[in-house]
């Protein structure tokens, strides 16, 4: 249904207008008559062969929604319908804000790919944490915080505090991005001594609340293998408890259906889709090694069937997550990645 019928529709609109559309629809849903339990019941499949507990939460399946759908963290429960075992919603900044100019999101339909400059547009946390105190999670909710654009480097811990002290009993886990390529600056958080400030204040504020989140940070497949290492070496040293390898890439390598002239005029942003599986594998793989296996790993990027799944299970990832693949594939690609996983 979606890939013949609402798909084509949806691609008749520019992305943004797409994705408002699409959400529209899932809030027409929730007064329509056993419209959730119908979506569950075509797209939910059971796979008690699949749960396995990471990050001491027991996942009912490795397959999760990529942060940056439900950037306002309003759709949940919405998302869980289609079989996701955990949703991550942001990223969300201490503040609204409004992001960049448009346009700013772009499909490449002829290679699987987007690229977009959003610049984390977000309602910000606090209406995030009025949709989670009025609605509570069904599903397990991780999630994704960011520091406000306008929030200097100097001072970003403060940024990533304040949203982690309002979340912390309304979440499962935190994933912290310092690797979004659409925020001028942002990239630079993944630099060890604004990595450690900020990690280390969290964990510290961790130690006051009765029960344990744990915290997951977000990295770019665009670092170099010694970036990596030295992240690599402070997250094994310092107690975080996980990776999400990784996020949207600088790089335009693998479109091959547009015009150099095209990218040139689309201009900034981060790819994903497609082109970006191979580049974020190989991050999954360096990053499973070079911790002896000892870092649990979220896997996304460019995941669009279910042996693109696999292949970063088999990589070393824990779980994973799909985004592009969603908006290309359909909500059903997260019952083929399932059925293909049992296997």
């Amino acid at each position: 249904m979606y890939k013949h019928i609402l798909k084509p529709i949806l691609f008749r609109f520019n992305p943004e207008t797409a994705h408002n559309i699409l959400f529209s629809l899932l809030s027409f849903l929730r007064y329509v008559p056993f419209a959730g339990s119908i979506l569950r019941a075509i797209y939910k499949k059971d796979s008690p062969n699949l749960s396995k507990e990471v990050f001491g939460i027991n996942f009912p399946n490795p397959v999760g929604l990529a942060g940056g759908l439900d950037k306002n963290g309003e759709f949940y429960n919405d998302m869980a319908n289609f079989g996701f075992g955990f949703v991550e919603i942001g990223s969300l900044t201490p503040k609204p804000q409004d992001g960049n100019p448009k346009p700013r999101c772009f499909r490449v339909p002829g290679d699987r790919a987007i690229i977009n400059r959003f610049g984390i547009n977000n309602k910000g946390v606090k209406n995030a944490l009025e949709h989670l105190k009025k609605e509570r999670p069904n599903v397990i909710v991780a999630a994704n915080i960011s520091k406000n654009t306008s929030s200097i480097n100097e001072e970003a811990a403060k940024d990533y505090e304040t949203s982690f002290g309002l979340l912390y009993d309304f979440v499962d886990m935190f994933v912290i991005n310092i690797s979004c390529p659409n925020v001028v600056g942002l990239t630079h958080l993944q630099d060890i001594s604004f990595l450690s400030e900020i990690i280390d204040k969290l964990l510290a504020l961790r130690l006051y609340y009765d029960e344990y989140r744990p915290i997951l940070l977000k990295v770019s497949p665009d670092l170099s293998h010694a970036q990596l290492d030295e992240i690599i070496d402070y997250s094994l040293r310092s107690g975080i408890d996980g990776i999400v390898a990784g996020n949207t890439t600088r790089s335009r390598d693998g479109l091959t259906s547009i015009s150099a002239e095209k990218i040139a005029e689309i201009g900034n942003g981060g790819l994903s889709g497609a082109p970006v599986h191979k580049k974020n594998l190989e991050l999954v793989r360096y990053i499973h090694e070079k911790s002896e296996g000892k870092l649990p790993i979220v896997g996304v990027g460019g995941i669009m069937s279910p042996e693109d799944a696999k292949a970063m299970i088999d990589a070393g990832a824990s779980l994973v997550e799909i985004y592009s693949g969603f908006i290309y594939e359909g909500p059903g690609l997260v019952k083929r990645i399932i059925k293909h996983l049992e296997k």
